[in-house]
């Protein structure tokens, strides 16, 4: 058994200095049949150290019904058999550009603060996470060293009895190595984010000798430490892919090192937003007030590690700067996974439409005076079918879906009418009565960051026909988990005459199944999965073109594939064009068939978590 502690300068590891050489990558973002891969390039990068988030969403579903809590413990376990140290950050907040920062859609009190009710919650969660991490802590023999206390609080709130009582708790359930909190290097965010006697660290992506300064006039020992160098960023939909720079980032990293810190690159791997489970900005400036921005389904992030795992031009710097730091040679780059064999034509042949899908799958229907929000239906990631009738007789008048979140398509009597957004949230042409209206509202993502973050999905602020409040609205939801056990209950038929919603099924032949993209050309917005496997969200808007599809994932032989296409895929009469599947591009490629823009430099103080 192994000390590992916080000392005056240094972290000690049985009394001797250590620095702490991380990367990111996070277990819930990569397939578990690849993190032996993932860990074994960290360790060729030359980095002692993994860091994860544990995102609590993804494991308490709904109050009390815990998921496979057991994939962080043997993350771990798969850390210390590469050679790795481990870094847990489990919130109950992390950000992550994950839906909603991992927080439970289901929550209620004040979360991120004293609440008792919000804090019960956490409590059961903690109680059920620690059981992974409490035997795996280095004084037990395992690999974990440090546990974050929430997550860059200080960029949020201020509430130090509710810091000190996550402290509390996680040490009353076996934590006992050290824990320590991540802030941006500014007055406010340290002073309203650290814990007295828990160690302090700091995120940023440049400018390490002015960030470490910061930290010293609020802590004047202990060890430095980036727990998040931002080496790359990540894209949003409707924007540009973004890039960092290698040589700018390995100028970054190495400026780091020479101020004599530890380090967390962030991400090391992105990996990918498998399912839907990515999360969303809100633009405007510092108080984040502004248009919504949902995260793309590849958290790629420009990483050294691309979201196959493979090496970058970044990956090679960093380990030329690492290797200086290294007690020893480096192992060699494990060889990258075996890609798609032979590119393959989806054959779709069925097709199911909405209102079919809803009727196997979806939730319960009911009425209500007023349109009730996802989290009111019980809906994480998915959608909810709206219905009302405008009473009449009456005139055409404008119909407004008020405090609408995300984006609605919009029928009136059968017919498409529209659809709509935050920011244009009125149909174009008035509507008269009697009308039936349906509005089949979509999640883009819950706020991650910033403090609109936790607010509601839905038709968050009723439907007005000119000025007046429709009522009896019924409501049905459709979450995307409901396809987890598969969609046998759902009544096919033959392909539509157009490219029309619904929910289409076929198959795809594969020689030599191993890492690949699904390319949807024509298609506008919606879900695939392969063998039942959600590879995430797909959107005309760019500027992701293509899906990736681990290998794993396939086999060879026939591989059944289903597209929940939510908008049109484009046709008029000849039906979908079929997905194709196809290998990956040369590394350092991006997986998209059109030109994309770049930025030369990440933002500024703060976008992300």
């Amino acid at each position: 058994m192994s000390e590992f502690a916080v000392g005056d300068t240094d972290f000690l590891l049985d009394g001797r200095p250590v620095r702490l050489l991380s990367g990111a990558l996070h277990y819930f973002r990569v397939r578990e049949e690849q993190w032996g891969h993932r860990l074994g390039m960290l360790r060729a990068m030359g980095l002692n150290c993994v860091e994860t988030y544990v995102p609590w969403n993804l494991h308490e579903p709904r109050p009390g019904v815990f998921r496979d809590v057991q994939a962080l413990g043997r993350f771990l376990d798969a850390a210390r058999e590469a050679g790795l140290w481990a870094i847990v950050r489990p919130g109950p907040y992390i950000c992550a550009e994950w839906e909603n920062g991992g927080l439970p859609h289901w929550l209620t009190g004040r979360p991120r603060t004293r609440d008792e009710e919000y804090l019960r919650d956490v409590e059961r969660w903690f109680h059920h996470l620690t059981h992974e991490i409490v035997p795996r802590q280095i004084d037990r023999g395992g690999p974990v060293l440090m546990v974050q206390v929430e997550n860059e609080y200080g960029s949020y709130g201020s509430d130090q009895v509710y810091l000190r009582r996550l402290a509390d708790v996680l040490r009353a359930e076996g934590v006992s190595v050290p824990l320590f909190t991540s802030d941006g290097p500014e007055d406010h965010m340290l002073s309203g984010g650290s814990v007295p006697g828990v160690l302090a660290t700091v995120n940023f992506g440049s400018r390490a000798r002015e960030a470490f300064e910061v930290l010293r006039r609020h802590r004047s020992e202990g060890p430095l430490m980036c727990m998040e160098f931002w080496c790359g960023w990540f894209d949003h939909w409707g924007g540009e892919h973004v890039v960092r720079d290698p040589g700018d980032a390995a100028d970054a990293l190495r400026e780091i090192l020479e101020c004599g810190a530890s380090v967390n690159l962030y991400m090391a791997h992105g990996g990918t937003n498998f399912a839907g489970w990515a999360g969303a900005n809100r633009g405007g400036g510092a108080l984040h007030e502004g248009p919504l921005e949902p995260d793309v389904t590849s958290y790629d992030y420009d990483a050294p590690l691309d979201e196959l795992g493979r090496p970058t031009e970044k990956f090679w710097r960093f380990r030329e700067i690492l290797a200086g730091y290294a007690e020893g040679p480096l192992p060699d780059v494990p060889p990258a996974p075996a890609p798609l064999g032979a590119p393959a034509v989806v054959d779709l042949r069925e097709w199911a439409p909405p209102d079919a899908v809803l009727e196997a799958l979806g939730g319960a229907e009911a009425e209500y005076a007023v349109p009730p929000t996802f989290e009111e239906v019980d809906v994480d990631r998915g959608l909810v079918r709206y219905e009302l009738t405008v009473p009449g007789p009456r005139g055409p008048y404008p119909l407004l879906l008020r405090g609408l979140r995300d984006l609605a398509v919009v029928y009136v009597d059968g017919a498409a009418a529209g659809v709509l957004t935050e920011d244009d949230c009125r149909l174009s042409e008035p509507v008269a009565g009697n009308a039936r209206v349906e509005m089949w509202v979509e999640s883009l993502g819950r706020v991650n960051y910033g403090p609109r973050s936790g607010e509601p999905k839905g038709i968050t602020g009723g439907v007005l026909h000119e000025r007046q409040y429709l009522h009896g609205v019924r409501a049905r939801g459709l979450r995307l988990d409901a396809f987890d056990d598969g969609v046998g209950g759902v009544p096919f038929a033959g392909l539509p005459a157009g490219g029309a919603r619904g929910l289409y099924r076929g198959t795809v032949e594969v020689r030599g199944a191993g890492d690949a993209f699904l390319d949807l050309p024509g298609w506008t917005r919606g879900f695939v999965w392969i063998n039942g496997f959600n590879l995430g969200r797909y959107w005309s808007a760019g500027p992701q073109r293509s899906l990736y599809v681990p290998g794993p994932v396939l086999r060879e032989g026939a591989n059944e594939v289903w597209v929940l296409e939510l908008q049109d895929s484009g046709g008029e009469s000849a039906g979908p064009v079929p997905p194709v599947l196809r290998g990956p591009a040369p590394i350092g490629a991006h997986d998209a068939p059109v030109p994309i823009g770049t930025h030369d430099a990440l933002p500024g103080s703060r976008g992300r978590g």
